[in-house]
């Protein structure tokens, strides 16, 4: 001992200690003695993990399902799904028309509930949702197709894509003597947005691509048929049909995305959350075209 070190003074003591009943509960430990030289006092200093998002832990898709969910919830009432957005509860306008359009697109509730009954789709509005629609699909795949970014060479030739049946199913109104409009405001805008997007970052446009491709296959669907029934006595288009399973082909591009995920921060993942939002709502001011 030093000549100068008083009699009570004590080292201190560091140590670690982990718990494994959860990863919030591990605490940093430390020894320190009392000032009259008595038992040591106990410091825990707990270390803080960050709380992950909804359906982090399985992949970015299950992050956008959760997103999806969320958007859905009737009414609007707060979901108990945390996002971790910061959102208090309140809906601001355009969240309410995210939410909304993502009611429509992902399972047709709200042509089949409450409005199913009054609903008449008129043929030029649907022309014009089939070709806002091409447009779309046209701007995604060629993006997709023609970009050098590396991300976007595993989303070729999935079997998902929709611009060729598209194509037939107008060439197909044309020969019924309907005159096929040019591309409207709703169509020429998500494009436009698209194509911005696919420049700035691949993360986001991807989300973009994910979910255009999700709500067609999920509610697009239920959506078009009805207006098949109503306006072409039950005719099936081209844009609803697929070579082999369509399920199949789009689980294999849920995996692939979730691959190319790993790879991105959590700044940027947060980012295309909100993104997904963003589609919801431009696809839902397409699908709305048919009953203008």
């Amino acid at each position: 001992m030093k000549p100068n070190t008083p009699r009570n003074w004590l080292p201190a003591i560091s140590c670690c200690s982990e718990s494994n009943s959860s990863p919030s509960s591990s605490q940093s430990v430390i020894l320190a003695a009392n000032s009259n030289g008595t038992a040591p006092l106990l410091i825990r200093k707990r270390k803080r993990y960050r709380k992950l998002y909804p359906g982090e832990s399985k992949g970015i898709t299950e992050e956008m399902r959760f997103v999806a969910m969320r958007l859905r919830n009737i009414n609007g009432k707060k979901c108990s799904l945390s996002d971790d957005s910061g959102s208090d509860g309140e809906s601001t306008g355009e969240e309410k028309e995210e939410r909304d359009s993502a009611q429509s697109l992902e399972s047709g509730e709200s042509f089949r509930n409450g409005e199913g009954g009054s609903w008449k789709p008129s043929m030029e509005g649907f022309l014009k949702y089939l070709v806002d629609s091409k447009l779309v699909f046209d701007t995604v795949e060629r993006i997709v197709d023609e970009s050098n970014d590396v991300a976007y060479a595993y989303f070729r030739k999935t079997g998902l894509e929709r611009s060729q049946g598209l194509m037939k199913d107008l060439e197909w109104f044309s020969q019924q003597n309907l005159v096929i409009p040019e591309p409207s405001n709703p169509g020429m805008s998500y494009a436009n947005y698209l194509e911005e997007l696919a420049e700035k970052s691949a993360p986001l446009f991807l989300c973009h691509f994910y979910n255009i491709y999700f709500a067609h296959i999920a509610g697009g669907q239920v959506i078009a048929r009805q207006a098949s029934e109503k306006l072409l006595d039950g005719r099936e288009l081209e844009f609803y049909t697929w070579e082999g399973d369509v399920q199949e082909s789009f689980k294999a591009v849920r995996e692939k995305l979730n691959l190319v995920g790993e790879h991105w921060s959590r700044e940027h993942k947060a980012k295309c959350l909100k993104e997904a939002g963003k589609a919801f709502k431009f696809l839902g001011q397409i699908v709305r075209l048919i009953i203008l």
